[in-house]
C-alpha cells in the first residue's frame, strides 16, 4: 500500500476519532472501515490480526456503551468548545502518553473549557465532574477503544 493511501486510511481514521465526539456521526464504525480497507489492500498476516483484534475491541466497546446507564446532557452546559477541547486534548495525550494518555487529555480538555469558561477552579472542577458523569464515561469508552486500534495500526504500519 502506498502513502498516499495510508494516509488517506489514516485521515478516516481521524475522521472516525471526530465521530466519536459527534453525536449522530459513526466514529467506531468509520474507524473500523478504515481498518478493514487497509487489511484488504495490504493482504498481510499482521493486517489481518489487527482487523480481527480490532473487530474484537470495537464489538466489547459496543457492548460496554450499552451497559453504560443513558447520557443525561440537558442542563449542563455542554458546548462545542467543550467537546473540541476534550477531542484535542484526547489526541494530544493520547500522543504523549501513548493510548491511555487519552483519557487524562480528554479529561483535562472538558476541565480547560470549564475554567477558561467559568473562570475558577471550584466551579470548572464540579463541572467537569458532572460532564464526566453525565457523557465523559461513554464518550471515553469510546474514544478509547477507537483510539486503541488507531494505535495498532499505527504500530503495524511502522514496524510491519
Amino acid at each position: 500500500m502506498g502513502v498516499g493511501q495510508l494516509l488517506l486510511v489514516g485521515l478516516v481514521m481521524l475522521l472516525g476519532l471526530l465521530g466519536v465526539l459527534i453525536p449522530g456521526v459513526p466514529g467506531r464504525w468509520l474507524v473500523w472501515s478504515a481498518i478493514l480497507w487497509w487489511s484488504l489492500r495490504d493482504k498481510t498476516g499482521l493486517a489481518w490480526v489487527v482487523l480481527v483484534s480490532s473487530t474484537v475491541v470495537l464489538l466489547i466497546d459496543q457492548v460496554l456503551v450499552w451497559q453504560l446507564p443513558p447520557r443525561r446532557v440537558r442542563g449542563l452546559g455542554i458546548t462545542r468548545r467543550m467537546v473540541v477541547s476534550a477531542g484535542v486534548g484526547a489526541l494530544i495525550g493520547f500522543f504523549l502518553i501513548p493510548v491511555v494518555g487519552a483519557i487524562v487529555g480528554f479529561i483535562g480538555g472538558i476541565y480547560g473549557s470549564e475554567r477558561l469558561r467559568l473562570g475558577g477552579h471550584g466551579p470548572a472542577a464540579a463541572s467537569t465532574r458532572a460532564v464526566m458523569r453525565a457523557v465523559g464515561t461513554s464518550v471515553l469508552v469510546e474514544l478509547f477503544a477507537c483510539l486503541l486500534v488507531m494505535g495498532a495500526w499505527m504500530g503495524a504500519v511502522i514496524w510491519g
